[in-house]
């Protein structure tokens, strides 16, 4: 029963920015977020399809201005000012409504709900909108549309638990999430397709929970072959991330080599002087398999690298970052001229893996099933 109240003021504390801050008429019953677009420019053009823009100063007052539909509205900064159209308006902040169930268009990019204006360094553009229609264009996005149903229906709970759980991850900005792979990716209209559109509402409200709190549903593009313990990764523990194998090993393979003077320039740039490179210690890749300096899953904890002016050991992350590698789960070799990384998978290995997700749903598992073995202990609950 506690269980359940929670949940129920949690939606509460979700929908009421819509209930009080949204007069109108496009709002709907469930919760709205909003998704920077873009963010010091100079000037945006915005037009109004199937439906004229309204440019409104605040959420409380009446529109000031009018755009016929198909019309452009070029909003520019000049000495800190907004120019609409050419006119001087002094205000720190714009809101542009299209109505008739028409679509905005940014700079060409169609988008649904309305969107926001604000000086910062030029003009900050946000989109709010509805979290389902935000997730028809991240799905696709994230996963491909010919992918199995199932995987798509499990991409699209985990999307929008991940939504929910950090939304306000960029409110210094002045927005909830950004629309890059940092949050998620998100390209508005133009990225809808049937299927994902159809796996979004088919799930539609529904969310992961842990313990009557949403989870933060992290996922990536692949393992590898076995998914990775928070700890290993953030440096503690989250118990609903937790390693799981794959049904297959050894996925995605991939090489990088560099040249040992590179190598060492990166090292000591960003950490101290190691000299000449002489070797490097780190112990066999087994999926499975953990010991001293790799997880149970094989991903690099840490690594020594020995050189003739000194020693260093740098963890698994700090590699991956240095070297721009796929992931952390690698082995290394010193060849005449080179150091050649080779491994498996691509992302930080917790959560879901999105091509393992693809393997199970292709098996007959269905979403459900696919999102408890990623996300331990967790439970599949309609919010709203």
């Amino acid at each position: 029963m506690m269980v359940r109240m929670h949940r129920f003021f949690m939606f509460l504390a979700l929908i009421a920015p819509l209930l009080f801050s949204m007069p109108f008429t496009y709002a709907s019953w469930q919760p709205e977020i909003s998704i920077g677009l873009m963010n010091g420019q100079t000037s945006v053009t915005l037009l109004g399809h199937y439906g004229a823009l309204s440019i409104y100063t605040s959420l409380e007052e009446k529109s000031f201005l009018t755009v016929p539909k198909e019309k452009s509205l070029l909003i520019e900064v000049r000495n800190g000012t907004f120019l609409i159209n050419g006119k001087e308006k002094k205000m720190e902040r714009l809101i542009v409504e299209v109505s008739d169930g028409g679509v905005i268009q940014v700079n060409g990019v169609s988008y649904r709900g309305y969107i926001t204006l604000f000086l910062k360094n030029g003009v900050t553009v946000v989109n709010n909108v509805p979290v389902e229609d935000y997730l028809y264009g991240v799905v696709p996005k994230e996963m491909p549309a010919s992918w199995n149903m199932e995987a798509l229906r499990a991409q699209s709970v985990a999307a929008r638990t991940f939504a929910l759980k950090n939304r306000g991850r960029h409110r210094a900005e002045g927005y909830d999430l950004c629309n890059t792979a940092e949050c998620q990716v998100y390209e508005g209209m133009g990225a809808e397709t049937k299927a994902s559109t159809e796996a979004v509402d088919s799930t539609r409200g529904e969310v992961l929970f842990y313990q009557g709190e949403i989870s933060d549903a992290l996922f990536h593009t692949d393992s590898g072959g076995m998914t990775e313990s928070s700890e290993n990764v953030w440096g503690s523990r989250v118990p609903y991330l937790r390693s799981v194998p794959e049904v297959q090993a050894k996925t995605l393979p991939w090489n990088r080599s560099i040249s040992l003077a590179r190598f060492v320039q990166k090292i000591e740039t960003a950490e101290k002087k190691i000299g000449r490179l002489k070797d490097i210690k780190l112990s066999p890749l087994q999926i499975g398999k953990g010991r001293g300096d790799r997880s149970i899953s094989g991903r690099v904890l840490t690594m020594r690298v020995v050189g003739d002016k000194g020693n260093i050991i740098l963890t698994g992350n700090k590699i991956r970052s240095l070297f721009a590698l796929p992931s952390t789960l690698f082995s290394v070799r010193i060849l005449k001229s080179n150091v050649e990384f080779s491994g498996y998978g691509s992302g930080h290995g917790l959560g879901m893996s999105q091509w393992g997700a693809k393997a199970f749903a292709e098996r007959g598992k269905n979403y459900k099933d696919i999102l408890r073995y990623y996300y331990t202990g967790v439970s599949v609950e309609k919010l709203y």
